[in-house]
């Protein structure tokens, strides 16, 4: 059975509509300067015959770079998916299946932080409901971008944080063991200008280390050890 965040983001999943004026801002898309080279190197590394096993990296190379223009995390207007598939010759329903169905990409516009909570059972349990109604509160509303612009909020499935329980991905980076007000701390930090320390959120803790130290296999801490001879 899907799990609540499963089965309300796939059902609010779509295509931004092809109109007039989407069709004026994007049809014309085309790699920078700097794309164009980077794009020729993604493609050359797969085999003759194969270039369209490029798709993936080149809609993410696609989806920053119009994040670059828009300054938001980026997303995939059909124009833009389009000239993907003109690029690697190939169906342009192709390179839609494959948007469509990777949570990576964007379908539609974005903020300029794309905050995604983790819904699954461990991030649940470690207080997951207090993080989304921490997000709500300022405004955010799930699959829009707020008034002001800067965010997005979704509730994702497992993002393999369950360790670091409760998390957020924003944009390209994880915040971990997360309360309500670590998490408004990060969003206070994003909304000045400036970048919080990603990863983890627990003073003293550097990855998902046990909090003061470990509470087995000790010996093995600063050296490898052989534990046979003493079980």
């Amino acid at each position: 059975m899907l799990s609540r965040g499963v089965h309300s983001l796939m059902a609010d999943r779509h295509l931004e509509p092809v109109t007039a004026d989407l069709r004026a801002r994007w049809g014309a898309f085309a790699w920078t300067k700097e794309n164009a080279a980077q794009a020729k190197v993604v493609i050359a590394r797969y085999p003759a015959g194969r270039q369209r096993s490029a798709v993936m990296p080149l809609l993410d190379l696609a989806q920053r770079q119009v994040g670059a223009e828009t300054d938001t995390q980026g997303w995939l207007p059909i124009p833009v998916m389009e000239f993907i598939a003109r690029e690697l010759d190939m169906p342009v329903i192709r390179v839609v299946e494959v948007a469509s169905f990777y949570m990576m990409y964007n379908l539609v516009p974005v903020g300029k932080f794309h905050v995604q909570v983790c819904g699954t059972t461990p991030c649940m349990l470690r207080g997951s409901d207090d993080i989304m109604a921490a997000c709500k509160a300022r405004g955010m509303e799930i699959g829009h971008v707020s008034g002001d612009g800067l965010w997005t909020l979704n509730e994702v499935e497992c993002m393999g944080n369950c360790a670091s329980a409760p998390m957020v991905q924003i944009n390209d980076d994880n915040f971990e063991d997360l309360t309500a007000d670590r998490l408004g701390a990060v969003l206070d930090a994003l909304a000045a200008g400036k970048a919080p320390k990603a990863g983890t959120q627990e003073p003293g803790r550097h990855t998902v280390e046990p909090l003061g130290g470990p509470t087995t296999l000790k010996q093995m801490v600063k050296a490898n050890h052989d534990y046979r001879g003493d079980w």
